[in-house]
């Protein structure tokens, strides 16, 4: 346990945690909190998909699974990959696990070696870089820049691998940037990490929300991959911890055993609801609920602008505004708590995606609430500017 925890050290401290927890406190107190800093949509499932759970449920169908996951789902699953994304997958390829967490979790603990280092973006999720620590490895974050819209490339695969490099674990769309890596600049990232016969986890978690035109999957690039992707965000099943993993074919048995170990099955009852996420119905309103999304980044980026708060990138995808807090001559740590406790609005700081300098002056704000709600936002942070 020591040991773990001195490893976590060297990974950026996380005030998610203690915001949440103050943003809670406050609300309870009687304060009105507008919630700016959890990657959680306010949409939940569909009614399909709730009806589909309880007949589920009433056939008693909440037995283990195989390991991998019921056949239905996993075929489903390549058919989206094929009709949305362009990647063509055996079924048997796609491995269904406990939320996208289990998923970085489980490659983590297959292709991870102690003492291994895994090259990530700054910035980037916090927990994926503790998914490395925890299997062994060494995460180490390579700073981006604006100009390549806060993502890594070929060039810092150059720079950067080094001799106890294996892997790296970059992120299309992005938290907490909501930039995508654009397809000529990810194949050749890819390119650079084939050359040192190195491993690519690729998380999609986001994929599906998508703003800016017809998105591919990495896999359309390079089959050799790993990628991640969930239930939880584009089909709003947060609580329902459910997520997928496409691994090549050599990979699969592995994958299976060791799953299997870890965590037997994802929730069967999950597993057997998420099936109906496919039919027409249901996706009709995700799509609707996608352009929700979109405009809610539509009226968010300019009324930042607007304040002084500025973005170095538009976010083509997921739910986040990465802004640059530097005109305001702030903190980003110190705005956040100000942010939340004068204002009531919960935003999290850019230090908490990474050590790079430009985290001390960026804030991740998150859309996840109605545009009733941001326009409030927008004008309680007027008023505290």
């Amino acid at each position: 346990m020591s040991q773990l925890a001195d490893r976590a050290l060297s990974f950026p401290t996380f005030h998610a945690v203690s915001l949440f927890k103050e943003a809670l406190a406050l609300a309870a107190s009687g304060r009105s909190i507008i919630n700016m800093g959890i990657g959680e949509p306010d949409f939940t499932a569909p009614p399909s998909v709730v009806d589909a759970l309880a007949r589920a449920s009433r056939a008693g169908l909440s037995a283990y699974s195989a390991p991998a996951g019921i056949p239905a789902l996993r075929e489903a699953i390549a058919r989206y990959y094929a009709q949305h994304f362009g990647a063509h997958v055996d079924p048997a390829r796609v491995i269904v696990t406990s939320g996208g967490s289990g998923a970085l979790m489980l490659a983590c603990a297959v292709l991870v070696d102690s003492g291994a280092q895994v090259l990530l973006p700054d910035p980037c999720y916090p927990a994926n870089g503790n998914f490395i620590v925890a299997a062994g490895g060494r995460p180490k974050q390579v700073p981006t820049t604006a100009a390549n819209r806060f993502q890594m490339t070929a060039q810092d695969v150059r720079e950067h691998w080094g001799p106890d490099t294996r892997g790296v674990l970059v992120a299309s769309p992005s938290n907490p940037t909501g930039t995508s890596i654009a397809p000529d600049v990810l194949a050749e990232l890819l390119a650079e990490v084939r050359a040192r016969r190195g491993y690519v986890l690729m998380d999609e978690i986001y994929l599906g929300l998508s703003y800016e035109g017809r998105v591919k999957s990495a896999l359309t690039l390079d089959d050799d991959l790993v990628v991640i992707n969930s239930f939880s965000k584009y089909f709003h099943m947060t609580g329902w911890r459910l997520g997928w993993m496409i691994v090549p074919e050599r990979m699969v048995e592995l994958i299976e055993r060791v799953g299997a170990a870890l965590a037997i099955c994802a929730p069967t009852l999950a597993q057997h609801a998420a099936l109906a996420c496919f039919e027409p119905e249901a996706m009709a309103i995700y799509e609707e609920r996608r352009e929700a999304f979109r405009q809610r980044r539509d009226f968010l980026v300019p009324a930042l602008e607007k304040l002084g708060i500025a973005v170095p990138v538009r976010p083509d995808g997921a739910f986040y505004v990465y802004a640059d807090i530097a005109g305001l001559g702030q903190d980003s740590v110190d705005f956040a708590y100000r942010l939340l406790r004068e204002a009531g609005v919960s935003a999290l700081p850019g230090a908490d995606y990474g050590p790079a300098p430009h985290g001390r002056h960026t804030m991740r704000f998150s859309y996840c609430v109605g545009m009733e709600a941001l326009q409030e936002a927008v004008h309680r942070i007027g008023r505290l500017l």
